[in-house]
């Protein structure tokens, strides 16, 4: 089953090419209730309506350095710290934006705009402290998630070995356009990925190459303690920017048009616009590192 969230914020299913309204709040919802809700009896084609992100978790875990090609090429980037494997931040879900939404370039804030494409895990109930064993059963379905990263402002804030603003800026949290339940994806473990920018292939893998399974990140999340909807990501293939020999010649720029592709999930995308043509100010700028008090 695909899950979708669409026009105002309404949840439903995909029939085909139709869209069957769910009677509950939200696709949270519709977890928190373990799928016991009911069809409104409202049907629309799927063409007809605006597809939303599928969700917006409680919490988003958001896990880096886990796939073995991109673990290897950002000993090239030469952080000032090593991304270790499964290193785990959370993620601003107030940066969530839907299918063919637009990411706005914060021109003022960053120079260097990347891509990560990930697949990103939906967890079905609350639950807390559990093994690798027991985490299937935790797991609702999957849908992509495109992480979009300040890589100047990555730069400085891994001068203490930690990031989080550089990922984290309005509209940097791309997902969708569903939500696929566990029924339909047989091996999660067994998926093509792939991110391509105006038609140019940036990104190839394939979820295989995880160092840290699926079933072992569910589980060391879930000291954390989950909420049913919580969203859990799983890192990024090779191929982003950051590391080409000229990073400047891969970075988004407006006017960009990104695809994302997972294998059985779906494909999301999305564009990138100038401020301009979000906001009617100058574009953002601040600058903590040139700041004193006093």
């Amino acid at each position: 089953m695909k899950l979708v969230t669409f026009d105002d914020g309404r949840p439903g299913r995909l029939d085909g090419d139709t869209v069957v309204e769910l009677d509950c709040a939200s696709t949270r919802e519709y977890f928190e209730r373990n799928g016991e809700v009911e069809e409104t009896g409202r049907r629309i084609a799927l063409s007809d309506v605006k597809l939303r992100a599928p969700i917006v978790p409680k919490k988003f875990f958001h896990t880096a350095g886990n796939f073995t090609e991109h673990h290897t090429e950002l000993q090239a980037v030469q952080w000032s710290h090593p991304v270790h494997k499964g290193i785990v931040f959370f993620q601003n879900v107030d940066a969530i934006i839907g299918p063919d939404e637009a990411i706005v370039y914060p021109e003022g804030l960053t120079k260097e705009l990347d891509y990560e494409l990930e697949l990103a895990i939906v967890i079905g109930k609350s639950g807390k402290f559990f093994g690798p064993e027991e985490a299937e059963s935790y797991i609702a379905g999957y849908t992509v998630f495109n992480d979009i990263t300040a890589r100047d402002i990555q730069r400085r804030e891994m001068q203490s070995g930690v990031f989080s603003f550089s990922k984290s800026i309005d509209t940097f949290c791309p997902i969708g356009p569903w939500i696929v339940t566990t029924d339909e994806i047989p091996d999660p473990q067994k998926l093509a990925m792939r991110l391509s920018v105006n038609g140019d292939v940036r990104q190839q893998g394939n979820t295989a190459q995880m160092v840290i399974s699926i079933p072992h990140l569910v589980a060391y999340h879930s000291a954390q303690g989950y909420s049913a909807g919580d969203i859990i990501t799983t890192g990024t293939i090779s191929g982003v920017a950051a590391v080409q020999p000229d990073p400047f010649q891969f970075y988004l720029r407006p006017g960009d048009r990104i695809e994302a592709e997972i294998e059985g999930v779906g494909v999301l995308r999305n564009h990138v616009v100038p401020w301009s043509a979000a906001h009617d100010t100058p574009p953002y700028s601040t600058d903590l590192y040139s700041s004193t008090v006093g």
